[in-house]
């Protein structure tokens, strides 16, 4: 019996739902408008920066 092992999602973005701190949620609409990026775009690039060091 052989399993095909697949290491990619079948559509490369995966809804999550989470929920935030008000405060951090601000901070994170404010880094965003400061950066001209959206909400999406600035936490993935912050839990890639994180989970990349780890």
């Amino acid at each position: 019996m052989t399993e095909k092992i697949n290491d990619q999602c079948q559509d490369p973005t995966q809804s999550l739902t989470i929920e935030l701190p008000c405060q951090m949620v601000e901070r994170i609409e404010r880094y965003a408008k400061e950066n001209k990026t959206t909400v999406t775009g600035a936490l993935i690039e912050a839990l890639d920066g994180f989970l990349r060091k780890n």
